[in-house]
């Protein structure tokens, strides 16, 4: 996986939108973050998830997913590898953060399609 291609992925979603804070790239939906590029640097992404959420990706692929470090990282913030991670496993994780953000009318939304 590519940061282009995490990139595409993540603006492929339904009203996503990329913006940036802290000199790194975010992707919105309805104004609020459910993942970032190039942190902690340029060979990684970030997804928001629940921590449980982030235990299940942790354990079925530690080679690609890693706690962000600290509180974020307690709270679910979750750090893809991307040179190791498939598109699909990026996909699985970036739709997941999505749906965490996404305005309820967004999801009602997406889930007829």
């Amino acid at each position: 996986m590519t940061a282009d291609g995490f990139r595409r992925l993540a603006l492929s979603l339904p009203g996503a939108a990329e913006s940036a804070h802290m000199n790194h790239p975010d992707f919105r939906v309805g104004g609020k973050i459910f993942a970032t590029l190039a942190y902690p640097d340029e060979g990684w992404g970030m997804v928001k998830l629940t921590p449980g959420q982030q235990r299940r990706l942790v354990r079925a692929e530690p080679e690609v997913f890693a706690p962000v470090r600290g509180g974020w990282g307690r709270q679910g913030c979750t750090n893809v590898h991307l040179e190791t991670a498939t598109a699909e496993a990026v996909r699985r994780a970036l739709l997941t953060a999505w749906r965490n953000i996404a305005p309820k009318d967004l999801l009602e939304d997406f889930e007829d399609e």
